[in-house]
Formats: structure tokens, C-alpha cells, sequence
């Protein structure tokens, strides 16, 4: 499929709409993430301006040190195979897929290679589980973010 915008052969817009979906759940989640960092840091030992800076996997034991004393590890465990899966979204490469499901007549997908060399293409049903996945996490840190407000109380 073409743009007017790029000459480039380009995946079915359907697919291009869930994997922007997906980036922005995610990004979403990680800023989320960082606001209630925040939030449980009473010694203010963290800066947003710092932790916005950080990639995402480098949050990781700054969670440990604030979400997951206050809480379980369920949060940090669930963002780790998210950032994970969006590694693999991200470090991906464009191919033509004919086995692929898609509404695309050029079969353009994107597809990752794993550091194990296996290959997976990242289909509509992978983002989707993406964006389920990223949505159980938002939960989580909403009711995170709640239990925080009703021990203040």
C-alpha cells in the first residue's frame, strides 16, 4: 500500500492504526509508570525530569525500590514482558508476509527476529495482545495509584 506522503510500500492502514495503537498504550503506561514513582517517593530521592530520560527497561529497579516495596511484584513483572514485546515491536523490519493475515494486498507485516534466531511476525492478533497486556497494566496502576490515596487517609 502507498501514501501520498511516502513512496515506500507501507503495511494496510488497519495494521498501521493498531501499531500506533500499540506505541501510544505503551507509552502511556510507561509515563503512568513514572507518575506513580513519583507519587510513592516520599524521600523525592527521584526527578520526572530524570526518569522521563531513562529508557523504559532502566525504570525497572527504580520500580523494585518504590512500587514493589508498597506493593507486590505483579507491576514490575507484567512491565518487564511489556517492554520485552515492544522491543520486539520496535526493533522489527518490514517484509512481505503472503501467509500473513491481513487486509493489505502486498502483504507487507512486520516481522522480529528473536535473540534465540527465531523469527515471528508481528501480526494483528500479536498487537492486540499488546494492547491487552498494556491495559492489565493500567489497571494495576490505577489501583496502585488508588491504595496509595486511601493510606494517605
Amino acid at each position: 500500500m502507498y501514501e501520498k506522503y511516502s513512496r515506500q510500500c507501507l503495511p494496510s492502514k488497519q495494521y498501521r492504526e493498531i501499531l500506533g495503537s500499540a506505541i501510544c498504550v505503551f507509552n502511556s503506561n510507561n509515563s503512568f509508570i513514572i507518575e506513580n514513582i513519583l507519587n510513592t517517593d516520599q524521600a523525592k530521592n527521584f526527578k520526572w525530569s530524570i526518569l522521563i530520560d531513562k529508557v523504559s527497561g532502566h525504570l525497572l529497579p527504580i520500580i523494585e525500590k518504590t512500587i514493589t516495596t508498597k506493593s507486590n511484584n505483579e507491576i514490575a513483572k507484567l512491565f518487564c514482558e511489556i517492554i520485552a514485546e515492544r522491543n520486539r515491536i520496535i526493533h522489527s523490519y518490514q517484509a512481505t508476509d503472503s501467509t500473513a493475515s491481513t487486509d493489505d494486498p502486498d502483504h507487507q507485516i512486520l516481522i522480529t527476529k528473536h535473540k534465540d534466531g527465531r523469527q515471528e511476525p508481528i501480526t494483528e492478533e500479536y498487537l492486540l495482545k499488546f494492547i491487552a497486556k498494556n491495559q492489565k497494566l493500567s489497571t494495576l496502576l490505577y489501583s496502585y495509584r488508588d491504595s496509595l490515596k486511601n493510606d494517605t487517609k
